[in-house]
C-alpha cells in the first residue's frame, strides 16, 4: 500500500507516525507552507513536514491545489508530484487546504479522511473545540471517505470516546488524535483486502464546527456559569479564555462552577471573593471560581500566585465585552 499523506498540525503529525510505524510506504506528503512562529517570527515548519524530513520522505507545500485558482503553478506542480508517487490512497488529516475534484481520485481508492467527531456531529474546522464548547457527553474519530462536500462523504470506520468533565481541548485532541492514527491503520489494512464497508452519514443530527475566532474568547459573563466553563476549557490551549479588569486583560484557565447555589446582589462579572481556592465571579446563572489566570505576558498561575502580583480589591469586576 502507497500511501500520500496530507495534514500539517500535531494531530496529523500522530497518524503519520503511526503509518510509518505500520510499515506502510509513504511517498509523498502534502502540508501547509512555513509559517512564521515564536517570539521571533522566523519560519517554522509544521509538524507533519518536520516528521516527514525525519524520515527522507519528500513533502509538496502548495498553496492552493486549485488549477484555476490564485496559485495554478503551485498546484500544476502538486499534480504532477501526486501522479509520480503513484499511490494506491490518499490520506487526509487537518490539512488545511480545500482538495478539488481531481486530487479526490488521483489516487486508485481516493481519499481517506481522518475526522475528529462522530459524523454528521461537527462537520468542520474545529469539531473538538465545539464538541466541548457544547457539552457534548462523547466525540469520536470517524474516517471518511472524501467527496466534493465539506465532510459529507461516506464513513468507513467509526469509534466514539468520552468527553471528561474536566477535558480541555488539548487533553482531548491528544486522545483523538491517538485513537485516530490507530483507526486509520485499521483502515487501510481492511482496504488493502476490500474488507471497507461505506456507509452513508445519516441525514439528521448533522452540526457544523465553524472556525475559532479570537473575538470568541472574550468572556461573556451574562452567559450561565456551566457555559462559560465550558467555554475556558473549549479555548484551551487556543485562543484562550479572557476578561478585562482594571484595564489589563486577564486569561482564564481552569475554573469550577461554585457549589453554593443562593442569590447574590450583584452584577454579572462581580468579584465575590479572590483567595488561593479561587477567584469567584457573578455569571448571569450561578457563580463561577476561576482557579487559574493569567496577566498579559506572564506565566499561567494558581490563583494564589496570581493574586500576588495582582490585587482585586472588594468591589472589582471583571467586564464582558460591549
Amino acid at each position: 500500500m502507497r500511501v500520500i499523506f496530507a495534514g500539517t498540525p500535531e494531530f496529523a503529525r500522530v497518524a503519520l507516525a503511526r503509518l510509518l510505524e505500520a510499515g506502510l510506504t509513504v511517498p509523498l506528503v502534502l502540508t501547509q507552507p512555513d509559517r512564521p512562529a515564536g517570539r521571533g517570527m522566523k519560519l517554522q515548519a509544521s509538524p507533519v513536514k518536520q516528521l516527514a524530513l525525519e524520515h527522507a520522505i519528500a513533502v509538496a507545500q502548495p498553496r492552493s491545489l486549485r488549477l484555476d485558482g490564485k496559485f495554478p503553478d503551485d498546484a500544476a506542480a502538486a499534480r504532477d508530484a501526486i501522479a509520480a508517487a503513484r499511490a494506491d490512497v490518499m490520506v487526509v488529516a487537518a490539512y488545511g487546504l480545500i482538495l478539488p475534484d481531481w486530487t479526490l481520485t488521483a489516487p486508485r481508492l481516493g481519499c481517506l479522511n481522518i475526522h475528529a467527531s462522530r459524523l454528521p456531529r461537527w462537520r468542520g474546522a474545529a469539531p473538538i473545540h465545539r464538541a466541548i464548547e457544547a457539552g457534548d457527553d462523547e466525540t469520536g474519530v470517524t474516517i471518511m471517505q472524501m467527496d466534493a462536500g465539506l465532510d459529507t462523504g461516506d464513513m468507513l470506520l467509526l469509534e466514539t470516546l468520552p468527553i471528561r468533565g474536566d477535558d480541555t481541548t488539548a487533553t482531548l485532541h491528544d486522545r483523538l488524535a491517538a485513537l485516530g492514527g490507530r483507526l486509520i491503520v485499521e483502515a487501510l489494512e481492511r482496504a488493502a483486502c476490500g474488507g471497507l464497508r461505506p456507509v452513508p452519514q445519516p441525514a439528521h443530527g448533522i452540526t457544523y464546527a465553524h472556525k475559532i475566532e479570537k473575538a470568541e474568547s472574550a468572556v461573556d459573563w451574562s452567559l450561565p456559569a456551566t457555559q462559560i466553563e465550558r467555554r475556558i476549557r473549549a479555548f484551551d490551549p487556543f485562543p484562550g479564555a479572557s476578561t478585562t479588569c482594571q484595564g489589563e486583560t486577564v486569561k482564564l484557565w481552569k475554573s469550577h462552577i461554585d457549589s453554593n447555589q443562593r442569590r447574590f446582589d450583584a452584577g454579572c462579572g462581580q468579584i465575590l471573593s479572590a483567595n488561593a481556592d479561587g477567584v469567584r465571579v457573578v455569571t448571569g446563572d450561578g457563580v463561577l471560581c476561576v482557579t487559574e489566570l493569567q496577566r498579559a505576558g506572564g506565566k499561567r498561575l494558581p490563583a494564589a500566585d496570581f493574586l500576588r502580583g495582582f490585587a482585586l480589591p472588594a468591589g472589582a469586576a471583571f467586564e464582558s465585552p460591549v
